[in-house]
């Protein structure tokens, strides 16, 4: 695994504070932009970025730096670490503490009905099993097929959740979608349900003749006794 410095900008922020290196030496060692670093000597950037000590976290030794400060064409190359941790390597399946394995069956026949589109493989790298034992509770030839129930693995601790939702986007890449007979009744067409009912027996409003009513009041006016008459008699 190749060594990689810890926290770029920050180790850049101490060397221009502390040290005489050149721009072009501290960008290419923080692999930064010269332009960036000469930002950060003028203020610029940065700002409120606390410097990091390559010294005291061991990436850089104080002979490096005195040599570089002697010759601007120098690169600065990082110390090698005291400590090596080996990079973790998973080959087969993953390991199942004794106290869950008996756990394995049950979540291998959840995944089964639930993600059918997960290979083998995959369920294999989830619960840690063989690919034999997962054929055979898919074909209902396990021994104890008959008391098995489909349990979450990631509640019964198999796999984490990040995991098994890795697993699942992996398998669904290129998958065809579903046709109309999968999904089942699917909705009407929007220019079918905003059809209003329409009756033939609702009358059209007509349009008002304003003179038809002004004559219609003279005439029972004319016909009504005025009340001065009415009080002659």
């Amino acid at each position: 695994m190749a060594q990689q410095l810890l926290m770029p900008k920050a180790t850049a922020v101490w060397l221009v504070d502390n040290t005489a290196l050149s721009f072009d030496q501290i960008a290419t060692f923080c692999k930064l932009h010269p332009l960036e670093v000469k930002a950060i000597a003028d203020g610029e950037s940065a700002q409120g970025i606390k410097g990091l000590d390559p010294i005291s976290t061991g990436q850089l030794s104080r002979e490096e730096i005195a040599r570089a400060e002697g010759n601007p064409y120098h690169k600065l190359k990082l110390s090698e670490p005291k400590v090596r941790v080996p990079e973790s390597k998973r080959k087969g399946p993953r390991y199942t503490p004794v106290s869950k394995r008996q756990d394995r069956p049950n979540a291998i026949l959840w995944l089964v009905r639930n993600h059918p589109e997960l290979k083998d493989a995959q369920i294999s790298r989830l619960v840690g099993t063989t690919k034999s034992t997962i054929e055979q509770i898919r074909e209902r030839t396990h021994w104890n097929s008959a008391n098995l129930a489909p349990m979450d693995p990631v509640t019964l601790g198999l796999c984490s959740q990040i995991d098994l939702d890795l697993e699942v986007e992996r398998a669904s890449k290129g998958r065809p979608l579903p046709t109309a007979a999968e999904l089942g009744a699917t909705l009407e067409a929007a220019r079918e349900t905003e059809k209003l009912p329409y009756s033939t027996d609702v009358e059209e409003e007509k349009e008002i003749d304003a003179d038809a009513v002004f004559a219609k009041l003279k005439s029972l006016k004319s016909a009504t006794p005025d009340e001065d008459e009415d009080e002659r008699f």
